[in-house]
């Protein structure tokens, strides 16, 4: 099994779309709480079904379950006393009492890519999410593009 994660920041749009194409990326999984923002770019939430299946021909799925709610997410952006540390532990508590490893399906993950803006997944919930679940379900190859 095999889950790949990107992040769209500092990419254009054929980047972005040619680096999942290369990488054999079977479906977007959008784990963004927010995805409709202007800021957003090529990456909006309806822009982004429409580009992944008229450019790569790979389905679009957004799962909030696999997002941080805006209570966990918030004073980590806006708060530097609230540093990574403190948020990945009230995520990686939020992402086990979802039960996640349970109610997404393996057959979702297996081939897909974890999206979110972050530009690298060093300090990104992507990372996080992709590392729970090889954690909870053993052999789970990471491949951050």
């Amino acid at each position: 099994m095999t889950i790949f994660t990107i992040g769209f920041t500092r990419k254009s749009a054929e980047t972005f779309f040619g680096t999942l194409q290369e990488a054999g990326v079977r479906r977007l999984i959008d784990i963004r709480l927010n995805n409709s923002s202007q800021l957003a770019g090529f990456t909006k939430k309806d822009d982004l079904a429409y580009f992944t299946k008229a450019i790569c021909g790979i389905e679009y799925l957004h799962l909030l379950d696999l997002a941080p709610t805006a209570e966990v997410l918030d004073p980590y952006r806006n708060d530097k006393k609230h540093g990574w540390a403190t948020f990945e532990k009230q995520f990686l508590h939020l992402l086990k009492s979802r039960r996640v490893e349970e109610t997404v399906p393996k057959r979702t993950l297996d081939g897909g890519c974890l999206l979110c803006s972050e530009e690298t997944a060093d300090h990104c919930h992507r990372r996080l999410v992709a590392e729970y679940f090889q954690e909870q379900w053993g052999p789970v190859r990471i491949r951050h593009l």
